[in-house]
């Protein structure tokens, strides 16, 4: 549903003239609705699920997002890549695809046209895994389902993409790969968190996207983000309400990429070129291969 709100999007600013009375809502969709929708995104996460993971495992998952986070946006630079798309690049493939590429959109002022190519691969990447891991499985030696589920849930970005992937081995490997999977998104808070302080107090060569409402170091969004999973930990949240808040967070982040969309011109997007997709591709691999190492390392 993202990415086909994204494509909607790109259509609509690219066919149709948008009359100026609707700028308002397009820019309020793509900042304060989108941020509304990451903080909903928190309800779908309990610390509980990540702390039955056990040790070992945490250490993986954090020491793979580090890892992919930090290599991708080191090498994106020396391939020619812009900063800021070299970062969007690295959140979303370390992270969970669109939703992290937007919820770091919300803190660093990158260009529409930057934002749109970083959830485009992304999304190509992610739907080549769909194709490939479940053929390479016996090939690596991952027959146990849990096994390929943990594989899946640390190298695989977006959910669905994790969900769509794990299920080739059964019920347990899509319950390995989801947790697993959660675990990385829990991480998108500090993450984002730690970016805004970065950008904000360094020469990075960034631009911090400033709220003159809101001059927080730690945006207020991620503050709320973190709040809703505490509140979805504490049990309170009746199991019918959480999925009505899916629906919601779905919404609100369907809106906001249309939104986001409609402001791309594909003429600018095609003038960013090849390296971004290079860097996308070393990215997907490497996620893989650490991510390989690190379950089997703790077998």
């Amino acid at each position: 549903p993202l990415v086909a709100s994204l494509v909607l999007g790109v259509l609509i600013g690219n066919i149709v003239s948008i009359p100026k009375i609707f700028v308002f809502g397009q820019k309020f969709a793509a900042k304060k609705v989108l941020r509304f929708g990451i903080v909903l995104l928190g309800t779908q996460l309990a610390l509980k699920q990540v702390v039955d993971l056990g040790g070992r495992e945490l250490i993986v998952v954090v020491g793979v997002v580090a890892l992919t986070f930090l290599g991708t946006l080191w090498l994106g630079p020396h391939l020619g890549v812009s900063k800021s798309l070299s970062l969007l690049i690295a959140t979303g493939f370390s992270i969970c695809g669109a939703s992290a590429v937007a919820a770091m959109d919300g803190v660093v002022d990158a260009d529409e046209e930057e934002v749109t190519y970083a959830i485009a691969l992304v999304t190509l990447c992610g739907s080549l895994a769909i194709v490939l891991l479940p053929l390479l499985r016996n090939v690596l030696g991952l027959s146990d389902p849990q096994l390929f589920g943990s594989w899946v849930g640390a190298s695989v970005h977006d959910v669905a993409q994790v969900i769509a992937t794990s299920s080739t081995g059964g019920d347990a490997a899509v319950q390995s790969a989801t947790v697993v999977k959660l675990s990385r998104v829990v991480l998108l808070a500090p993450l984002v968190a730690c970016v805004s302080i970065w950008v904000r107090r360094s020469s990075s060569g960034l631009v911090a996207k400033v709220d003159k409402k809101n001059v927080s170091v730690v945006p207020l969004f991620v503050v709320g983000f973190l709040v809703m999973i505490a509140v979805r930990t504490t049990g309170v949240i009746p199991d019918n309400w959480l999925s009505k808040l899916k629906t919601i967070e779905q919404v609100c982040l369907a809106s906001a990429l249309v939104g986001l969309g409609s402001d791309v011109r594909i003429a600018r997007l095609l003038k960013v070129g090849g390296r971004p997709l290079l860097l996308a591709l070393i990215s997907w691999f490497g996620i893989a291969v650490v991510s390989l190492i690190g379950v089997r390392l703790v077998a």
